[in-house]
């Protein structure tokens, strides 16, 4: 009896090994992030004349700061998407900054993003997907030049732009992308590639459908682009709510959610319009993987 129990117990010791190690075979493929690359580029310089409108208070009177203005490619095996869109390409061909009539920012661009592209070898055909932060002046820049890629927009961001209201009253950041005709519009955060390597998460209050974007590179790990939750390393700290913003209340409950995600996820947040990030960061045709 116990030869006959000896001759049934191998085979299933055999098989159990197997089974282990398929297993651990089956974790270690899960385990290999994607190749995905992040390029960083120079979208234009805004030097904000009248820090005072980035805070609900007085803290910045008198004060001014100038931001950088960067756009993303996130190149990922599935295919490319550019995050944000920098300063109208119009300020390339200006020979000096420009002031808007009010006074509060002078802007300046360098380069168009058909020359910055071919420094990694594309051009706008190769870009599949485009996402905006959200569909201020300076986040949309040369949104139009990529009228082939599809646009990932947040409902609420959508309406916003398209609707009569913005075409009426702010009709030149609604024909910064009126020839985009490719829309794929999301509700919340959403998976581009659905591997967990780019994300999108929605961030609200700045506009109605502001967000930002969470990366897992392979060899730098988790990050986060801020879009322009925040602007300045003093406002997350304090959590400071530009006096322009959409809904200010809407913004604080983003920037908990934030943080909260960041701190789980172990992820190094770079503020977008922070010169100090900008310069930490390798630009085109180096990049972050």
């Amino acid at each position: 009896m116990k030869r006959i129990l000896l001759i049934f117990a191998v085979p299933l010791v055999f098989f159990a090994c197997k089974e282990t190690k398929k297993e651990v075979k089956e974790d270690v493929v899960e385990a290999v992030k994607p190749e995905v690359k992040l390029y960083v580029f120079d979208g234009g310089t805004v030097m904000a004349n009248n820090l005072e409108l980035f805070s609900q208070d007085t803290t910045y009177h008198g004060q001014s700061r100038e931001f950088a203005d960067p756009f993303f490619v996130i190149s990922h095996p599935k295919g490319n998407l550019m995050w944000d869109a920098g300063l109208p390409e119009g300020l390339v061909a200006m020979d000096e900054p420009y002031t808007d009539p009010s006074g509060a920012f002078t802007v300046s661009r360098k380069d168009s993003v058909m020359n910055q592209l071919k420094s990694i070898g594309m051009s706008p055909a190769d870009i599949k997907y485009m996402a905006l932060s959200h569909t201020h002046f300076d986040h949309s820049g040369h949104a139009n030049a990529l009228k082939d890629a599809t646009w990932l927009v947040q409902d609420a961001e959508y309406d916003f732009i398209t609707s009569e209201e913005t075409q009426k009253s702010n009709a030149d950041i609604y024909n910064a992308i009126k020839a985009l005709e490719k829309v794929q519009k999301i509700k919340g955060d959403y998976d581009v590639f659905g591997d967990g390597s780019v994300v999108i998460k929605s961030m609200p209050g700045h506009t109605p459908g502001h967000q930002v974007l969470y990366l897992d590179l392979a060899e730098n790990g988790p990050i986060l682009l801020t879009g322009d939750l925040y602007h300045l390393y003093e406002n997350r700290a304090y959590k400071r709510v530009p006096s322009f913003n959409y809904d200010v209340e809407q913004t604080l409950k983003s920037m908990e959610a934030f943080e909260a995600f960041a701190k789980e996820n172990g992820a190094k947040v770079y503020i977008q319009h922070s010169k100090e990030d900008f310069n930490k960061l390798p630009k085109a045709p180096e990049y972050l993987k």
